[in-house]
């Protein structure tokens, strides 16, 4: 994990709303994002998760309230990493793309190849490392952003709904990957609609619908006995409205 002057994290969210077009997306939102632990984010869609993550990462703005890091947030930009749902790959090979952030921050190039050739092991695209990225099946593009993110050992690593539409052996594979990044220390915040994932994955959960956070406590404690009613319908597989 990063151990660069000491944690970004706590990150304290405060009466933080969010709206666009003149529609709230996010409702005066209160949390704190500790520095420990694989906090699962969910809720219907619609109802605010991805907002919710931008918010944090720092990709949204509040229109009013506060998100305030344990450092100032010009020192938090380099170590943390946003994966979206769709990742976003350059026109250059598997292994520039992993190497890309390494090369921003003028690393030697011998270096940068070194380091990206074991990132590209680890996500198991050690052998397409010279294949346009743009090639990639679903689930390798996914595992390339992986790469991508983790390649600066953040400390923080938020992820929209990174499985959605792959099959079971690539969600098998990154959710172990990501499983792995959090055991070496880096916090990770997710969105996912997959129950079964969460349970798989999470500590906590954050519970969020119509642009409210309905509750956060434990994975074990919300999956047994979730406290609001949205999270209990979402939970038995009906439809929250």
């Amino acid at each position: 994990m990063n151990s660069n002057a000491g944690s970004i994290l706590p990150l304290v969210v405060k009466k933080a709303r969010v709206s666009k077009r003149g529609k709230t997306i996010l409702h005066d939102i209160d949390m704190t994002l500790d520095k420990t632990g694989f906090t699962i984010v969910m809720g219907p869609n619609g109802s605010g998760k991805t907002t919710l993550l931008r918010l944090m990462h720092g990709l949204e703005r509040p229109r009013s309230g506060s998100v305030e890091w344990a450092v100032e947030t010009s020192a938090t930009r380099g170590r943390q990493s946003f994966i979206f749902q769709t990742p976003v790959l350059m026109r250059r090979s598997v292994l520039d793309n992993i190497a890309y952030p390494l090369q921003l921050r003028k690393m030697p190039a011998d270096e940068v190849r070194k380091v990206a050739l074991k990132w590209a092991k680890v996500v198991e695209l050690d052998r397409r490392t010279e294949l346009d990225a743009q090639l990639l099946s679903g689930g390798e593009r996914q595992k390339l952003a992986i790469a991508r993110a983790l390649i600066t050992d953040p400390e923080v690593l938020f992820l929209d709904e990174p499985t959605t539409n792959l099959d079971g052996a690539s969600m098998r594979e990154i959710e172990s990957i990501i499983k792995t990044a959090n055991r070496n220390g880096t916090r990770i915040v997710m969105t996912t609609h997959d129950i079964g994932q969460a349970r798989r994955l999470a500590s906590d959960i954050w519970f969020i619908n119509k642009g409210n956070i309905c509750e956060h406590q434990s994975a074990e404690k919300f999956f047994a006995a979730p406290q609001s009613q949205a999270a209990r319908a979402y939970v038995a597989g009906d439809i929250v409205e």
